[in-house]
């Protein structure tokens, strides 16, 4: 029997012998929408018990990459296996539209606002930008087969979103935890704005690592001190930092209470070092012959004056918890103007927030002759020469380290204090209340709870201004004087919002404040 065929007791199936998939898969997504199977399922499910998945949103700029697919795929598995579950799992997806990467393209197209486009023509542009990528987005990721109310999606250049952004911030005054102040925030001088801890990215930099002597202006004072009488020279105390370009801006020297510091005699001078570090510095500077003259705690050497090396004025030194051993002098320059650790230890003494560096990262004029209008970075030579010059500096050296840069430029950002509007952590008890409704989460996996109670525990106030013109704006009306806020600022910033739920945010742009404040 050659015909065996006919003996097989094989299954019957309506499914092709091949998929064909790149035919067939767009007639059945059409086929979804066509039916609304998203509605019949929603319809299906109504009076279940509901699952929400809260999506992060893309920004609406660019063709979606592996990032977005896998990100999105992964959260269409979780929303439909609750939904097969017996849930009510809708998802309704959005597009973050407003910010930075919006501007880029634009600006790269139409160039900046006010060049061939008024501000609000720019705004515009963004407008129309955001919700082209919208739709380009929205299609790729049907494509991937991602089941949600495409139609409906959040966006937060939708008037209406806009407006309710502008409410929450009144709630967060009404929770009396907004205040503005002149602290170092992150800084893009490609962006001329703010950046917020998440758009910061960190990647190897070489900078001039170098060791600076700070002359004391009361040389018998600190001889005393240490309990000693013959000193060969000068005494000064040993800054080491990696950021020459802060230096215009240093106000005092940071050491730390409890750390034991020595006097050490080297050719022609002396130098003050944490004594755990002078065998390091030493070998760094490279001097061999060194003389260790006496000790004292940290604690002794407060408010002791020296010498800024070239802007002609004294520092004192103070004393600081963020001081450490783990490199340098022991010894911190302190310039508040351009660090967060500098800036609290700054107003405890009384110091001031001095800021010579614009928007565009160089010097304001009248900071030294020979820095007014230098880019920061490129500036750091100059300062390096200008110490050799004075006779201050004891060593320089080229060292690759880890440096904070702009997550779109890919570019080294700074420090720099300028006046800004901050969510406080502290005023009100936000960093407080975090940590309590934490506990009342479920993490999965458990380790997640410790990193974000470690993240809330310690981050900074919330710096929440940008310098952008494609943006919800800080709608406040603050005294022209003393900078408070008005007195009916939360009634007036509902006002506001009224008006930009019906014109969007270039409504705050042409209102007349007049309309609102009365004369």
């Amino acid at each position: 029997m050659s015909d065996y065929k006919s003996t097989l007791n094989l299954p019957e199936t309506g499914f092709p012998m091949r998929g064909d998939l790149a035919k067939r898969e767009p007639g059945m997504l059409a086929r979804w929408t066509d039916d609304d199977l998203y509605g019949i399922i929603r319809a299906a499910k109504k009076g279940k018990k509901t699952f929400i998945l809260h999506d992060g949103p893309p920004y609406a700029n660019g063709s979606i990459h592996i990032g977005h697919s896998v990100n999105k795929i992964l959260k269409d598995i979780i929303v439909k296996s609750k939904g097969l579950s017996g849930y009510d799992s809708p998802y309704v997806p959005g597009w973050d539209c407003h910010g930075l990467p919006i501007e880029l393209k634009v600006e790269q197209e139409y160039g900046k606002p006010g060049e061939k486009f008024t501000a609000a023509e720019f705004r515009a542009k963004c407008r129309e930008y955001a919700a082209t990528q919208v739709d380009g987005q929205r299609k790729d990721f049907i494509r991937l087969g991602v089941l949600g109310d495409w139609s409906h999606p959040y966006l937060t250049m939708d008037f209406k979103t806009e407006a309710n952004i502008i409410r929450a911030l009144g709630k967060i005054i009404g929770n009396g935890h907004l205040h503005k102040g002149a602290k170092p925030v992150h800084w893009c001088v490609d962006c001329r704005s703010a950046l917020a801890e998440a758009e910061v990215e960190y990647y190897d930099k070489t900078s001039p690592s170098i060791d600076v002597a700070f002359q004391a202006v009361d040389q018998d004072a600190l001889k005393a001190k240490f309990g000693v009488s013959n000193v060969n020279g000068p005494i000064s105390l040993v800054i080491w930092t990696t950021t020459p370009w802060t230096l215009p801006a240093n106000r005092a020297i940071s050491i730390a209470p409890d750390f034991d510091y020595a006097l050490v005699q080297i050719d022609g001078q002396a130098v003050i070092l944490a004594k755990d570090l002078v065998e390091s510095v030493m070998q760094r500077i490279g001097v061999t012959d060194y003389t260790i003259l006496g000790t004292v705690k940290g604690a002794e050497l407060e408010l002791l004056r020296f010498t800024h090396p070239f802007m002609g004025f004294d520092v004192p030194a103070i004393l600081g918890d963020h001081v450490t051993l783990d490199a340098g002098t022991g010894a911190v320059h302190t310039a508040p103007g351009h660090g967060p650790d500098d800036y609290v230890i700054g107003q405890k003494y009384g110091l001031e927030t001095a800021n010579p560096v614009g928007p565009d990262g160089t010097y304001l004029p009248g900071t030294y002759p020979t820095l007014d209008g230098v880019n920061v970075f490129k500036a750091n030579d100059i300062v390096v020469a200008l110490l050799q010059e004075k006779g201050a500096l004891l060593h320089v050296e080229k060292m690759q380290h880890s440096y904070p840069c702009c997550w779109r430029h890919k570019t080294p950002i700074i420090f720099r204090a300028t006046p800004q509007w901050f969510v406080s952590m502290d005023q009100k008890g936000l960093r407080a209340q975090s940590l309590k409704e934490i506990k009342g989460v479920q993490w999965i996996p458990d380790w997640g709870q410790a990193r974000i109670e470690s993240m809330v525990a310690n981050r900074p106030d919330w710096c929440i201004s940008r310098q952008r013109t494609w943006g919800v704006p800080m709608s406040l009306f603050v005294h022209k004087d003393t900078e408070e806020l008005h007195p009916r600022t939360l009634e007036l910033m509902e006002e506001v919002a009224k008006r930009v739920e019906v014109d969007g945010i270039q409504a705050w742009w042409d209102l007349d404040a007049k309309e609102i404040l009365g004369d």
